[in-house]
């Protein structure tokens, strides 16, 4: 199988399955039909293949009854499954590629290039809102946060419903919301727990988010009683690459407050010599960091968040 059955098809039911989208890549599925009509959120987990969190919320998701929802439910739980089995940092395996710089992808590129394509040109069109769960991959910790398209106000009322504190409005093309955005559906990108790790904590935390947003675009009913989530505060994020490869030692943890101009990291040689300084190019807080010791030149080291201006 290429392509995903209709998702649309009037009768309550729950369908799993998988396809092989092009030779090398294969994808499981589940659709969640309800009795009712109502909207079709897709939800995406795995891009990162060693981010778990991501992926335990998603297989949770897709255990929804029929009967709970309106609408359509389309959960592809791990997008990157060779580097889920492989425990693969950031990369599709098939190419050595960060999926969630591909996009929209290439259909005659390599397997990361086409694999967008493919989700850009047979998944995203069909969907009325679009999540794509991460969790902090195997070497970097993070405080929670969503990423949605900047200036996009569907976008921004999903970030809301979400429910995290924090909200950065990106521009950078190549990810996954920013091709569902282009296309006119409204998406977000949360982002819950670090280090590849696990919990019930923190899958309860993006099992809060994915229900919060449901109950916002019509597919779950709203519980009475329940307090509207916090406007989230909406930051920009900066995000220093690592000019060098060496050992990287971090001079300030997530959630720090760090002022313009302060020193927030080094790389140093095996010798202890210092090879760069990084300096922070705005006052804000860090989201995440780079927790491994070793880095790579051209490697993100820090995002380093900072109130959008009004």
């Amino acid at each position: 199988m290429q392509t995903l059955p209709p998702l649309r098809t009037g009768r309550a039911r729950r369908l799993t399955g998988s396809l092989t989208p092009f030779e090398g890549v294969e994808l499981s599925f589940v659709i969640v039909e309800g009795p009712r009509p109502g909207p079709c959120l897709v939800v995406t987990a795995g891009v990162h293949g060693s981010e778990f969190c991501s992926v335990e919320a998603a297989v949770r998701l897709a255990q929804t009854r029929p009967e709970d929802i309106s609408g359509t439910l389309l959960v592809l739980p791990i997008v990157n499954q060779q580097g889920f089995y492989r425990r693969s940092i950031y990369v599709m395996p098939q190419d050595g590629k960060n999926l969630n710089r591909m996009f929209p992808g290439d259909p005659e590129g390599s397997a990361s290039q086409r694999l967008a394509h493919w989700l850009v040109a047979n998944v995203y069109p069909q969907a009325d809102a679009y999540l794509d769960l991460h969790g902090g991959d195997l070497d970097e910790s993070l405080a929670p946060f969503t990423i949605f398209p900047k200036g996009c106000a569907r976008s921004e009322a999903l970030a809301a419903a979400f429910g995290v504190p924090i909200a950065v409005a990106a521009t950078r093309a190549g990810s996954t919301i920013m091709a569902a955005n282009a296309l006119g559906v409204p998406s977000l990108l949360p982002e819950v727990s670090g280090n590849g790790l696990w919990g019930e904590d923190t899958v309860a935390q993006l099992t809060r988010g994915l229900h919060g947003v449901m109950r916002s675009i019509g597919m779950l009913p709203e519980e009475p009683g329940s307090p509207t989530p916090a406007r989230p505060e909406i930051m920009t994020m900066w995000v220093p690459t690592a000019p060098c490869s060496g050992l990287w030692y971090a001079r300030a943890e997530v959630s720090d407050m760090v002022e313009k101009g302060a020193v927030i990291g080094e790389i140093r040689d095996v010798f202890g010599e210092v090879l760069e300084t990084i300096r922070s190019e705005q006052d804000g807080r860090i989201l995440y960091r780079l927790t491994s010791l070793s880095v790579n030149q051209g490697e993100a080291l820090l995002g380093v968040g900072s109130p959008l201006a009004a």
